[in-house]
């Protein structure tokens, strides 16, 4: 499970053999979520409200990369890293 970016605690991870719609999951603590890319909607699972307006933040911000990771994931090769919320 590679992990593409991490920030104040929050570690974002994308599956290569994970199914569609497109999404990647957002770890913080105990806590983790799975969220569509396209959507901004929580598929599965949960964050504490705080980390899931930060993952969304950032989310909006890296939608187009996300989505290009996404394909390499499918295509099986290697995902690039996406730069954290600063």
């Amino acid at each position: 499970m590679p992990r593409i970016s991490e920030y104040y605690g929050i570690a974002i991870y994308m599956y290569y053999e994970d199914h569609a719609p497109p999404h990647f999951h957002a770890i913080y603590g105990e806590f983790e979520a799975v969220i569509g890319i396209q959507t901004d909607e929580v598929l599965q699972g949960s964050l504490p409200r705080r980390a899931l307006k930060l993952v969304k933040e950032w989310l909006r911000l890296h939608r187009q990369e996300l989505l290009e990771d996404w394909d390499r994931a499918e295509d099986r090769v290697p995902l690039h890293q996406i730069p954290p919320l600063a």
